[in-house]
């Protein structure tokens, strides 16, 4: 019997980027897959080739994407990000360094009183990262 579908899975909504932040994650993580993907034709109402709506998994989790066809005056926020458990320096540190290019730095990576390791980005496309070392 199949596991039961996730049932509250992130949705990240660009507008044009989708495509190119799905597959820039899909790069960082070893088990990552784009499971499905939709994109609008000329019919639109969205630009021909933009993500309608795709679904991609990043170490097990789900996430879903768009590009919004809609302008809208607001986008990420760090207040939501999305958290990621490390399980050595080297996977962090990579990470980070990836996430951080054309993005911006919020906490260096650094021992805090909450993590002996740990940092926070927003990546090029204005998602928020949290890096944390797994403690044994």
């Amino acid at each position: 019997m199949a596991p039961a579908p996730q049932k509250i899975t992130t949705f990240l909504m660009f507008e044009g980027r989708a495509e190119e932040a799905m597959t820039f994650y899909a790069s960082l993580f070893d088990d990552a897959e784009v499971i499905d993907i939709s994109r609008y034709d000329s019919d639109g109402p969205g630009e021909a080739g933009t993500v309608k709506v795709a679904t991609f998994a990043l170490a097990g989790q789900r996430f879903m994407c768009i590009d919004s066809h809609v302008k809208h005056g607001f986008g990420f926020t760090p207040a939501m990000s999305l958290f990621v458990e490390c399980e050595s320096a080297a996977e962090l540190d990579r990470l980070y360094a990836a996430l951080a290019e054309q993005g911006s730095e919020l906490m260096p990576v650094g021992s805090y009183g909450f993590s002996a390791r740990f940092g926070w980005v927003n990546d090029r496309f204005g998602v928020s990262w949290q890096l944390n070392l797994a403690t044994a």
